[in-house]
């Protein structure tokens, strides 16, 4: 398989370039900037710049490396999508046309778009399945929201094999990029290099989230899964839905000594009341025998290992 990821440089990139790499695929790696610094080329690999707000260059790219299927990452997050909504809606609503449109004209046979629990409302039934009303609250959300009914579209009207999860927040070693589920590696990250984190939500705050590897070992399952399997186009995974105060002993004990203190950010603590407490992913396990590997613990196990000797390597 030849694949093409936009947004490669981002937190869910990186990681599924690497994945892909290990399954076989030729992986033609996009981002804004080309190549991140720091990350090393890899037999199987190559990276490009691309802008995906800019139609022509999107359309030229995928026409000249004819994907068998597209990964498309690139997005603006929830946090930052506030601070920037116009330029949130360019990359996240323009963006997804343009790839959207491009491997329409290159024949491309399928699309996965990464999507997030965002596209949900408040105040819903708990845990919250897919058939319900979505009423998004931010940018990012509305985007995401309009994203997902764009590509079922595409698929309902040109054939194309679009496919797309609904994201709990993803924790892993690689700094994220402006989401308001941030807190969660910062307490991690933050507690090996200083001692402490002071948190930016409430302790009581609970919201689904996942540890990166099961997220793209997901990403690839679906991508890879036989249409006659699934039911849907656009499914829900789950993992765990621990409070910030669960966060916080987690860490603490892997971390003994480490202080997380609460002091709320009203704005980022709006987004996230209004994000569901937990997911139902049962049609995604039924479909095509999705199931998590990690939960709180076992992950704060395995991140903490990682992000000591990434710090102590930094130095």
């Amino acid at each position: 398989m030849k694949s093409l990821i936009t947004g490669a440089a981002g937190q869910v990139g990186q990681d599924l370039a690497s994945v892909l790499l290990q399954h076989g695929d030729v992986v033609v790696a996009t981002d804004l900037h080309g190549k991140p610094s720091g990350i090393s080329e890899a037999a199987g690999l190559s990276w490009s710049e691309l802008d995906v707000c800019d139609s022509e260059a999107t359309k030229r790219k995928i026409a000249e490396v004819s994907p068998d299927r597209v990964f498309h990452l690139a997005a603006i997050l929830s946090a930052r999508g506030e601070a920037e909504p116009k330029l949130t809606y360019e990359v996240n609503q323009s963006g997804l046309y343009h790839t959207l449109e491009a491997c329409r004209v290159a024949k491309v046979g399928q699309l996965f778009l990464a999507s997030t629990i965002a596209v949900y409302g408040p105040n819903l039934k708990t845990p919250v399945p897919e058939n319900v009303e979505l009423c998004p609250t931010t940018m990012y959300g509305v985007t995401k929201a309009s994203g997902e009914m764009l590509g079922q579209y595409y698929r309902l009207r040109y054939g194309l094999d679009f496919r797309s999860i609904r994201l709990p927040g993803l924790i892993s070693p690689v700094v994220p990029g402006g989401g308001s589920s941030d807190y969660a590696l910062y307490m991690y990250l933050d507690s090996i290099k200083h001692g402490h984190y002071c948190c930016y939500c409430r302790p009581e705050t609970r919201i689904p989230f996942m540890y990166m590897p099961d997220a793209v070992r997901a990403i690839v399952e679906f991508a890879s899964a036989k249409s006659s399997l699934l039911s849907r186009s656009v499914y829900n995974i789950a993992a765990f839905s621990p409070t910030a105060r669960e966060i916080a002993e987690s860490v603490k004990t892997e971390i003994p000594g480490a202080s997380i203190t609460f002091d709320v950010d009203e704005q980022r603590q709006s987004i996230l009341d209004s994000w569901p407490r937990e997911l139902d992913d049962s049609a995604a396990r039924a479909d095509w025998g999705w199931k998590p590997e990690f939960d709180l613990d076992t992950m704060s196990s395995d991140l903490v290992a990682m992000l000591r000797t990434r710090v102590a390597t930094s130095k």
